[in-house]
């Protein structure tokens, strides 16, 4: 026979038990909760590796269905020890998605600073420092330093997505990341970001002429294969400004709203450049396109000036002022015929300057066409407005055929002359082609505006619609309800009514059978 006080430990026992399971369920639950509220603003997600608010409060039902039994309590142990791997996992990958960002910052403000010296040495080499010396070497072993800091910084980009690819797809492989398509995109990035003027590497140790009047960095005595080189090496740099999206999209808005990425994934929407630029443009179309046509004209006015310095014209497109003149126009698809490139180069700057114009042109226009056009209301208020209008005319063009009927019907009963009947005739018909136009454009007019059928409104009518029924439909069954439990009632009452009115026969049938 147990002692009491054995079982009294036992229930003891068993409570703390109890209240330890439920507040390492309730623990559980929170932590649950946190992995949930974490992985719906940690963004770019595989789909198998997506956990759901629902799946996490599936499991916190299942774990606390039975916090008594042991095997529940160590699968517990085991799901609290997966949430914490999951939250350093969530954590690194954050912290990866910010390395991207810093990088991508600092891989395009090391390109800009190349193309910047770059620039410079072009625009103050034959004028302040001779070809050659060491001003001119500092400042392209400058550009170079920049340049392999630009390429070190393009390979930790790659570096932290390849590791962010691993974080998505569940710790697999690097290699399995490496793809032919990332590779070719990794070397291709590699070898635009790589190029640079390298020609006052040659001009060092060498005698450079004082009287020669070399346009770019380059001595004359050196021959024009050497000069063409430079001047495409120098033009190619501007390939580093593709940066620049990358930039745009890592650090916009839309990529960093979890609810953005919330709805997106749901209609499954890629997050890329261009859906960033269609928003752009959707918020701030004006503001978008005069930027990039302002950066655009300096840049390209630039490049022409460093195609068409080797011709030595006074009103040449040499000069950055004229320059700026012939990319305008060109960019306008006006084309003066004043200012015409010289060179090979500078009639292929010339070209894609007007591809681009007729593309900037026709969003312009664009642009400007939506911020013209009359809104919903507008619209409305407007044929509104219209239809009154024609509404006036068209009752006072019936009023005038009627009154030309009635001077027709005088004219003719009075018997005047032949030049007033055919007067009033004219008269008439005129009246009833102005009536038959002005129907004509009533008739229009609200084809025009059936066509704009507002689609939210109709739905909001049909909800409304929708719900009456429903109110109608509800209503009718409480009736019904309501009228078979009234026939309820009277079939009771009229089944005890029977039953009253037999018993009273049976009363007083009786003492007459006696």
């Amino acid at each position: 026979m147990p002692s009491p006080v054995r079982g009294d430990m036992t229930d003891r026992i068993g409570q703390q038990e109890d209240g330890a399971a439920d507040s390492y369920c309730w623990e559980g639950r929170l932590s649950e909760r946190a992995v949930c509220a974490l992985e719906m603003e940690i963004t770019n997600r595989s789909p198998s590796s997506k956990v759901t608010c629902a799946n996490c409060d599936g499991a916190i039902h299942l774990n606390c269905s039975d916090s008594t039994e042991v095997s529940m309590s160590l699968t517990g142990r085991r799901a609290t020890h997966m949430e914490g791997h999951n939250l350093y996992r969530l954590r690194d990958r954050k912290l990866l998605i910010e390395d991207k960002k810093r990088l991508c910052a600092l891989a395009l403000g090391a390109a800009l600073l190349g193309i910047l010296l770059m620039i410079i040495h072009a625009e103050i080499c034959p004028h302040v420092y001779k070809p050659g010396s060491k001003v001119s070497m500092i400042i392209n072993c400058f550009i170079s330093l920049s340049t392999g800091c630009l390429l070190v910084l393009i390979i930790a980009f790659h570096y932290k997505d390849i590791r962010l690819f691993i974080f998505d797809h569940n710790q697999v492989d690097w290699r399995i990341a490496m793809t032919s398509h990332r590779v070719i995109v990794i070397i291709l990035e590699l070898l635009v970001c790589g190029i640079h003027p390298v020609g006052s590497y040659w001009e060092v140790g060498l005698h450079v002429n004082s009287s020669s009047a070399a346009p770019s960095c380059i001595s004359s005595h050196h021959n024009k294969a050497l000069q063409d080189m430079e001047l495409l090496l120098s033009m190619l740099m501007f390939l580093r400004l593709y940066l620049v999206h990358r930039a745009i999209l890592l650090h916009s808005k839309e990529l960093l709203s979890a609810s953005y990425r919330s709805i997106g994934s749901l209609n499954n929407i890629n997050f890329t450049f261009r859906f960033v630029l269609k928003v752009l443009m959707n918020k701030h179309p004006t503001r978008t396109l005069l930027v990039f046509i302002l950066l655009f004209w300096l840049t390209v006015s630039w490049m022409l000036t460093l195609c068409e310095r080797r011709i030595h014209e006074p009103a040449g497109a040499g000069q950055m002022d004229t320059a700026l003149w012939l990319i305008a126009i060109t960019f306008l698809t006006v084309g003066y015929g004043d200012v015409a490139p010289k060179t090979s180069c500078g009639k292929g700057v010339c070209l894609f300057t007007g591809v681009m114009g007729v593309a900037c042109t026709a969003m312009l226009v664009a642009t400007v066409t939506e911020k013209l056009a009359l809104n919903k209301g507008e619209k409305h208020v407007h044929f509104f407005m219209m239809d009154i209008q024609i509404s006036k005319r068209i009752r006072h063009a019936a009023a005038n055929v009627l009154r030309e009927c009635w001077l027709l019907h005088r004219t003719s009963l009075t018997r005047a002359s032949h030049g007033q009947h055919r007067r009033h005739q004219r008269c008439l018909l005129e009246a009833i082609r102005v009536f038959r136009h002005l129907r004509l454009q009533q008739r229009k007019l609200r084809d025009y505006v059936s066509e704009m059928v507002d689609l939210p409104k109709m739905q909001m009518i049909m909800c409304d619609l929708s719900a009456n029924w429903n109110n109608s439909y509800r209503e009718l069954e409480q009736r019904i309800l309501s009228m078979e439990q009234k026939l309820d009632e009277l079939t009771r009452c009229f089944q005890q009514t029977s039953e009253l009115l037999s018993d009273v026969l049976h009363r007083h049938h009786s003492p007459e059978i006696r």
